[in-house]
């Protein structure tokens, strides 16, 4: 599988985060989004979460794609099921990240987070890529029903490209 797509978006996510951290002002900031609770501030972070999350649900298919299929399809029942908790938890993560890093630590993160996904997707086999499991599919619309790990290594530039377009920051380069 050629990797080179994969890194050329998580690293275009990384200098659009911090293009967007560094034109912001506080006022900016505190403006609200399009089409969500948070402010752009806590937009802001919940599009880093999309990427430190990764590393969990990574492991969740190195686990899950080595059992029978049916384990993790009763798992991504399960999580759907809990969906409600699983809403109210992510956003009051978000609200509370945003609300308490500063932007400085944001891109810090941000560029720890991607880095090391850089290490470890250079370090997947093709057989590693194309293993798979069941996602939640209620939990976000880029979770698809079956989801390979080279799926999961592309969800967070889904997740982040999705978001900045709520953003009520002036971006020119959006």
């Amino acid at each position: 599988m050629d990797k080179g797509p994969i890194h050329d978006e998580m690293e275009q996510a990384r200098l659009a985060f911090r293009r967007l951290v560094e034109q912001a002002d506080e006022e900016d900031l505190r403006r609200p989004s399009t089409g969500t609770r948070w402010n752009n501030r806590q937009l802001l972070f919940h599009m880093l979460l999309g990427y430190l999350i990764i590393r969990a649900l990574l492991r969740l298919v190195r686990v899950f794609g080595r059992l029978p299929r049916g384990a993790s399809h009763a798992y991504a029942w399960l999580l759907n099921a809990g969906t409600r908790p699983f809403d109210a938890v992510n956003f009051l993560g978000s609200y509370l990240g945003g609300n308490t890093l500063s932007t400085d630590r944001m891109v810090v993160m941000f560029d720890h987070v991607i880095d090391k996904l850089h290490r470890r997707l250079d370090a997947e086999t093709d057989a590693d890529l194309a293993r798979g499991m069941h996602y939640p599919t209620r939990w976000d619309p880029f979770f698809k029903d079956y989801m390979t790990l080279a799926d999961v290594y592309h969800f967070p530039t889904q997740h982040f490209d999705f978001h900045r377009h709520q953003l009520t920051l002036d971006d020119p380069a959006s």
